[in-house]
């Protein structure tokens, strides 16, 4: 029984695996990476003010409209903020995000690589995040051209905030100011809004905020969500859309709304938590477009109306997350094991801080948990040896009553109670570990932690699978790139000498099936990243050593 248990546990394991790839959002569209930088400006420029112009086209109304294009009467201007963190290149049509690089990310290991650039978007695809003022009495096709004071702001690791000032007025007399505010030393940034009404009449209107993003075609960690999500009435909703004619809407308070990838978010944050409808549609050009719009307000002659918003450009990085607030940590999601999973994330964040590398703070997690199952597995593991001296006075009776299974059952609880022995010794323990293990499996794969963390050696990568060598030519079973899987293989062989040092089962077929689990545990962990293919190996060694010590204790 205690055999089946375990096969089980691994079946289910298996399942779990290939559901993830099964039933993961479908991706139609490859992101491309814009690695072309605007020519560099110098010191902040002040500019001078003239009368705001309309260009053509309103992204706040119709998300199937090129939002991208303006007029070619209209005076669009670019302007660069260059923080420690990040570059962002704004345009006052809008005004919208064009560019957003994060100075400490990279595409790829080679310090070479290009930064990591959150706007995905292609050209005539549209903003990629944009918040303003929407109200149906102003012209649809209007797109407004704002005024700055600004072409670039730069600041120090030791600079105050700098503020960004955009203003302009619309053509029904609506004047607008948005007052942007950016940190040296944080991803964050605040917004606010201001709208005065200079018209003789009423006007109605609503705040509306949209995120827009070419997903990518593959993603590069496992279990990780890519795709739209929001904070509504205090709960992660995770907006999954795969065609153009499912649209969803949502109605509630929202928190946050945002675009997650593998390893970065990009999210708007409003000021005013109140109940209002968040949109989310998949257009045909692959986009994912989310909007959120407030409750519709109403502004009399000469009143004034503001909202503020919080934006957040940056990785999916949990203490940062958690010290921004506003529950934006929810986004870094372990699925059922999210309540083991984040202690165990802090927990091995706070061995780095030490250590300063994650591969050895791996390793340190893997023996402290192993401390503390001990006591259980210990348990496990004589209950099997008990189990393994019953095996030949077994074997007689599943001879004996072989046409007989009610008595065969019969004799086999009396021989346990006989000889003092819990079939379900071994495999209860282990099944309290099986959420642990899940909670590891989880962090290990997709934690920004491991993203380009090197270990020692030729794993350089611990989010990446291990590869020594890279050879010019396809190796089946393996994604790219090829090369030998040292470490995979070290895991196969430590799993292979584990199970030769466990109790051989009494049914030959399933003594059989044992035995190939270390090669079809190999063959799925070929692709998957090192750190957790580390954490296994580790656990490995760890259980043959406590095998081997019970053993050699006498009976």
């Amino acid at each position: 029984m205690d055999k089946r248990t375990i096969i089980a546990f691994v079946l289910c394991f298996v399942i779990l695996v290939l559901w993830s790839f099964w039933f993961g959002p479908e991706k139609d569209q490859t992101q491309k990476k814009d690695e072309t930088a605007p020519k560099e400006l110098s010191e902040e420029i002040p500019r001078a003010t003239k009368k705001p112009e309309i260009a053509s086209s309103s992204p706040l109304q119709d998300p199937e409209q090129k939002a991208g294009v303006v007029s070619p009467k209209a005076d669009e201007k670019e302007i660069e903020i260059n923080t420690p963190l990040y570059r962002a290149v704004f345009t006052n049509v809008g005004p919208a995000i064009k560019s957003f690089e994060l100075k400490e990310y990279r595409q790829t290991i080679d310090p070479d690589s290009p930064l990591i650039e959150l706007v995905s978007l292609k050209k005539d695809m549209g903003d990629f995040l944009h918040i303003g003022f929407d109200n149906p009495s102003a012209n649809q096709k209007e797109r407004i051209v704002y005024q700055t004071d600004y072409q670039t702001i730069r600041l120090g690791p030791e600079s105050p905030y700098r503020d960004l000032v955009f203003r302009s007025e619309t053509s029904n007399g609506l004047s607008i100011k948005h007052v942007y505010r950016f940190y040296p030393d944080q991803y964050r940034i605040d917004l606010v809004i201001d709208v005065i009404s200079q018209s003789p009449d009423p006007i109605s209107g609503t705040f509306i905020a949209n995120i827009k993003s070419l997903p990518p075609k593959e993603k590069t960690s496992y279990y990780s969500y890519v795709g739209l999500a929001l904070l509504l009435n205090d709960k992660l909703e995770e907006v999954e859309i795969e065609k153009t004619t499912e649209p969803e809407e949502l109605l509630g308070k929202v928190g946050w709304i945002a675009y997650e990838d593998d390893f970065f978010i990009s999210a708007i944050i409003p000021g005013k938590k109140t109940k209002g409808v968040f949109k989310g549609r998949l257009l045909p050009s692959g986009v994912l477009h989310g909007t959120y719009l407030t409750p519709p307000v109403s502004l009399k002659p000469s009143e004034q109306i503001s909202c503020p918003y919080t934006l957040y450009l940056g990785p999916r990085d949990l203490g940062i997350l958690k010290d921004l607030g506003e529950k934006l940590d929810l986004a870094v999601n372990f699925g059922w094991t999210d309540i083991i999973g984040k202690p165990l994330l802090y927990l091995l964040r706070f061995f780095n801080q030490y250590i300063h590398n994650y591969g050895l703070s791996i390793i340190l997690l893997t023996i402290l948990i192993k401390i503390l199952f001990w006591p259980l597995t210990h348990k496990s593991y004589k209950s099997m040896k008990e189990m393994q001296k019953l095996q030949p006075r077994m074997a007689k009776l599943r001879e004996k009553h072989k046409n007989d299974k009610q008595k065969l059952n019969a004799e086999m609880m009396a021989l346990y109670k006989t000889y003092k022995v819990n079939p379900m010794g071994g495999c209860l323990p282990m099944v309290i570990q099986i959420p642990v293990f899940f909670a590891l499996f989880r962090i290990l794969g997709n934690a920004i932690e491991l993203r380009h963390a090197p270990f020692m050696l030729w794993i350089n990568d611990l989010s990446a699978p291990d590869r020594l060598f890279n050879f010019p030519f396809t190796i089946p079973f393996m994604s790219p790139p090829y090369g030998i899987p040292v470490l995979t293989l070290l895991m196969g062989a430590s799993m292979f000498l584990q199970q030769k040092m466990t109790p051989t089962p009494g049914d030959p077929t399933q003594a059989k099936v044992m035995m190939f689990l270390p090669i079809i545990f190999t063959f799925m962990f070929i692709n998957f990243p090192s750190g957790l293919v580390l954490y296994w190996f580790v656990n490995n060694i760890l259980s043959i050593g406590q095998q081997y010590r019970i053993h050699r204790s006498p009976a």
